[in-house]
């Protein structure tokens, strides 16, 4: 319809143009020849003023200043107007479409995956931050470099050959933490004419739980194994020997310690699966920290003498007048262990002493002993599940090596933390620091209460 009418309007003007023309040259006197000359020039007229305002147009075509157009009327201000919509829908398609693009792009560049678009012939065409991180490209000066020249890996050569893109190929990455090489998954789906989509994924810390998993697993089997080998082997023992009362009552003695074994360690199992499991403690039970205190001590005090260590000293450092928000069944339960792994490791004649320390920013429960110490090697792996420093030792103390991840836990779960410093030969301090926001004063702190706090830093 819009062409016909512009169609229209143009032969319209040649007619207008037409009469013009025959006008004009009976004007100048030529009637004669009005009936030829006139048309002819009523033709070249259009023609000339036409091809005029058609350069025009072209001239702001070729400029692309849609807003500012030539003025014209008849034919070509119509086709102007028409165009000027045009092109501004057309604007504004393609500003609406790149801002897709660009919301779809700042997407995948904040993925924590990596995604780089390669062309038919294996060359970068973008790459986001994280793909950068993985492989140690840069996104903007390797643009158009070959992949293959930037990831040099033969694995991933080999992949990248043999096109076989069902399931993806592990390379080593960049250092992590100084001491362990990150592993990277890659995978290329192909799209479009021959282009290939990367994606790239930082598998190192999957890798680690898988690990840790095992390991675990493993742990847990061998803490098991060996109390329910002892257990059965007196079992046998009992079935198929005539032993004396006091032979039996020594083997039933043993294996009811193995058993009480087996039980801690199931129990601690069951806390650490309970605490990894169920939600952040409430902010609305209070319990008051100096009864705390008092329970746990007398709890140590007890395990110094059922382990026959009448000459070590379990004391308390003094009250501190607190009252502690949070789960008190798990803060009793971080406590005695940090206790009872004291009581366990420092030698009989020993001194443990245990308290609260509170200053303007935290609360802390602080344990200190006069053990054998830990090397520097020991403390960043002491909270994970079975790690022991001396295996032998630990299991002659009776500990199931996962009383410190407990505490971890349970220090985490109220927004707090667990320190370790340790010198060999000079004993360690545990420390489980919670947020002011925790505790609550109950009474006014005296001088001799300030005195009796542990001052960590100074240990």
């Amino acid at each position: 319809e819009g062409i016909i009418h512009l169609m229209f309007m143009r032969l319209i003007e040649l007619l207008l143009a037409v009469l013009v023309g025959s006008l004009l040259v009976r004007l100048v006197g030529l009637h004669t020849q009005a009936s030829v000359v006139g048309p002819v020039a009523g033709v070249v007229l259009w023609v000339i003023w036409d091809g005029v305002r058609a350069a025009r147009v072209a001239r702001w075509l070729q400029s692309r200043s849609y807003n500012n157009p030539p003025k014209l009327v008849g034919v070509w201000g119509d086709f102007i107007e028409r165009s000027r919509k045009s092109f501004k829908r057309l604007q504004r398609k393609t500003q609406d479409s790149q801002r897709r693009l660009d919301e779809f792009l700042s997407a995948i560049q904040a993925s924590p995956n990596g995604v780089v678009l390669l062309d038919d012939l294996g060359r970068i065409e973008w790459a986001n931050q994280s793909a950068s991180d993985h492989l140690g490209i840069d996104s903007q000066r390797d643009v158009r470099q070959y992949i293959r020249n930037l990831v040099r890996n033969p694995s991933f050569a080999n992949y990248l050959q043999q096109r076989q893109f069902d399931k993806s190929v592990l390379i080593p990455g960049l250092v992590v933490n100084g001491d362990t090489m990150a592993e990277i998954s890659i995978r290329f789906f192909p799209y479009g004419r021959d282009r290939l989509l990367m994606l790239t994924n930082d598998v190192t810390a999957l890798k680690r739980a898988e690990s840790m998993r095992r390991d675990f697993v493993a742990n847990v089997s061998h803490e098991i194994r060996t109390p329910l080998t002892v257990i059965r082997g007196f079992v046998e023992t009992l079935q198929s020997l005539n032993l004396t009362p006091s032979e039996q009552h020594h083997y039933l003695g043993l294996m009811a310690h193995q058993a009480s074994r087996m039980d801690t360690l199931v129990a601690d199992l069951l806390t650490l699966s309970r605490l990894e499991g169920s939600p952040v403690p409430s902010w609305h039970e209070w319990c008051d920290g100096d009864k705390l205190l008092e329970n746990v001590l007398i709890d140590a005090q007890a395990l110094s003498t059922v382990m026959g260590k009448q000459n070590q000293t379990v004391q308390s450092l003094g009250t501190a007048g607190v009252s502690l928000t949070g789960n008190v069944s798990e803060l009793t339960s971080a406590l005695s262990n940090l206790l009872s792994n004291a009581v366990r490791y420092t030698p009989n004649g020993g001194v443990i002493s245990a308290g609260w320390e509170v200053s303007m920013d935290a609360l802390k429960f602080v344990v200190r002993d006069t053990g054998p110490g830990i090397a520097p090697e020991h403390l960043p792996r002491l909270t994970e599940r079975f790690y022991r420093v001396d295996r032998s030792r630990s299991r002659e103390t009776g500990g199931t090596g996962l009383g410190l991840a407990i505490v971890k836990h349970v220090a985490q779960r109220h927004g707090g933390e667990l320190l370790v410093h340790s010198l060999v030969g000079q004993g360690s301090t545990f420390t489980i620091s919670l947020p002011i926001k925790r505790y609550r004063l109950t009474e006014p702190r005296t001088n001799s209460t300030a005195n009796a706090l542990v001052d960590v830093n100074n240990f």
